[in-house]
């Protein structure tokens, strides 16, 4: 069976977890923790770096002890520490950390006073009101643990997009190798570009003779058959992840594509105008009676319906096919558009990887500029600058002579609870680019939250606006704000919003990016970069900008560096105080 970086991940997350919950070391925790995090993030294949016997490099917080368990999780899928831990604690109990506000401190208590193992179990322990009589909870907190095991139990799981890439991509791989194959493709949700995915959809193009579905149904990481047939098949991985595959012949190929990239909605809708000009459409082409008129490509689909191609990232029935119909559907911002980048850390806040590091690692990728943004000293546990270190660092920004690639000085300054700025304006107009972001008190009022970020949005030096839900995917909800206010604020003052391409970020959501389309704010797609490897999470940032209808104009960061100077500095001269 193979072993992903998301395999690794979890089993150092989840050693992290059980560690914490029995009261362990709090630096032996974070050392886990780290690592977890740092192999999640990476895009080196670390088992088959290990499997071909390469050397991995030299990876941050991960010494000679984690080193050998990596290795170990390597080569066998397994950890002995891991397993020693389970034995210690009920086998269902860092499934309740799934739960926001529930760190391993509060599962402990629950586990030691209530014997709350299982998340139904948690669910009656609320649901009684048992909960708010513990040290540490109340009635607020038990009210919303009700309410998030109860939306977690009617909700399908869904995986996180990149998580799911990574079993894709190896499966796709292992299918393409076989006699007799085609074209082996990825369609639904994957292919949309949704930031969670529920299950993997493969299409296959094969020769009659070739048995597809056999060797796809004998892949080393099914868990569980669910149906096998000539042309089609099901399957659950070991992950816990479904897998469907579907084989056709190549005259069906774009029709097939079409159909089962979805969504489903859309797809209802192109049927429908396929209909009303008597056409039927469906996974094997596009009919006239009996006479197939089109479906061995896309573009042939849509031409067949009098449309031209739509992006698979627009298939949402949100208004794409109308204006596919009225010829302005938007030419989406692609990955090659991105000039530079506006958000980075290095080792002076929580990354990676040295400032020169990371501005090699941004030219080698053809970007001609790079914003350095440590965090500002609030966010203590990421080693936040205070006005010292800040100056220091931009000593050795200005000192940097990397050529061809401009160093953008910068900081991502925490937004406090009254909407000011963690640093003094002496220091703030020292920079390039001021991001203003919020770290914390995620649980104020709607109406409060939105007042503090429209004050930080009137502060003359601020630039942008960095992942403004604060969202973190399958794990916080985003904070309750009313971003229409906060768009025309930002249209007013000339800031900039951020599309965090962070994968447990992707924020702002697609619906958003429509909207600042629409107000005219220009959105500055980041990778958030805690490392040189990082600056691939742009692959996602793009796609999450398609799936909201943004072209390149539409994005800061597609602009040159003498264009973007100009945009960002001109808010700066006509808000100056």
């Amino acid at each position: 069976m193979s072993v992903h970086n998301a395999d690794i991940s979890r089993i150092f997350e989840e050693i992290a977890d059980l560690l914490e919950i029995g009261d362990a070391n709090p630096f032996r925790v974070r050392a886990y923790r780290r690592a977890a995090r740092v192999i999640g993030e990476l895009q080196l294949d670390v088992a088959a770096a290990v499997h071909h016997g390469e050397t991995l490099p030299k990876l941050p917080g991960i010494g000679d002890d984690l080193s050998g368990k990596l290795h170990e999780i390597a080569r066998t899928g397994h950890c002995a520490l891991l397993d020693r831990l389970r034995k210690q604690a009920p086998a269902t109990i860092t499934d309740l950390l799934a739960i926001p506000g529930l760190g391993p401190r509060r599962v402990r208590t629950l586990y030691r006073e209530l014997d709350v193992q299982t998340m139904e179990q948690l669910h009656r322990a609320a649901r009684d009101g048992r909960i708010h009589t513990l040290h540490g909870f109340g009635e607020k907190t038990e009210l919303n643990v009700l309410r998030a095991v109860e939306s977690r139990l009617s909700k399908a799981h869904r995986c996180k997009l990149t998580v799911a890439a990574q079993y894709a991509k190896a499966y796709v791989e292992y299918l393409r190798s076989a006699p007799g194959i085609g074209r082996v493709v990825l369609a639904g949700s994957m292919r949309r570009m949704r930031d969670t995915v529920g299950d993997i959809d493969i299409l296959v193009t094969s020769e009659a003779s070739s048995d597809v579905t056999e060797r796809f149904v004998h892949y080393g990481e099914v868990r569980q058959v669910l149906s096998h047939g000539p042309t089609r098949a099901s399957v659950t991985l070991h992950c816990g992840l479904q897998v469907d595959l579907r084989v056709v012949r190549a005259e069906s190929y774009g029709a097939a594509l079409h159909y089962f990239t979805g969504s489903r909605a859309h797809n209802i809708a192109m049927r429908a105008l396929a209909q009303q000009q008597g056409l039927k459409l469906n996974e094997y082409g596009v009919f006239r009676n009996a006479r197939r008129v089109a479906g061995e490509t896309e573009e042939s689909v849509y031409a067949a319906v009098g449309l031209p191609f739509i992006p698979p990232e627009l298939r949402e029935d949100h208004g794409e096919i109308e204006a596919a119909r009225g010829g302005y559907l938007p030419q989406l911002v692609r990955i090659t558009d991105i000039k530079g980048d506006l958000h980075s850390h290095t080792r002076w806040s929580d990354g990676y990887d040295s400032v020169e590091a990371m501005a090699l690692a941004a030219k080698a990728r053809g970007y001609e500029y790079l914003a350095i943004t440590d965090h500002s000293r609030r966010l203590t546990a990421a080693h936040g600058l205070d006005p010292e270190r800040l100056r220091r660092q931009l000593d050795e920004i200005a000192r940097n002579t990397t050529p061809g690639i401009t160093l953008l000085k910068g900081i991502e300054v925490d937004i406090l609870e009254d909407g000011a700025l963690d640093l003094p304006d002496s220091v703030l107009q020292q920079l390039d680019i001021v991001i203003a972001a919020v770290h914390s008190r995620f649980n104020l009022s709607r109406a409060r939250q939105t007042e503090r970020i429209l004050r930080a949005l009137e502060h003359p030096l601020v630039t942008m606006l960095a992942h403004p839900t604060g969202r973190l995917i399958e794990s916080r909800e985003p904070y309750d704000v009313d971003m229409l206010q906060i768009l025309r604020k930002a249209s007013a003052r000339g800031r900039f919003l951020e599309l965090n391409a962070h994968p447990e970020r992707l924020d702002l959501s697609d619906t958003y990016c429509h909207m600042a389309k629409d107000e005219g704010v220009l959105v500055s797609v980041n990778s958030d970069a805690h490392g040189v490897s990082q600056f691939d999470n742009l692959q996602y940032g793009i796609g999450q900008a398609r799936r909201g209808w943004l072209a390149r104009k539409d994005v800061l960061n597609t602009r040159n560096c003498a264009q973007l100077r100009a945009l960002i500095g001109a808010p700066r001269r006509r808000t100056a105080p």
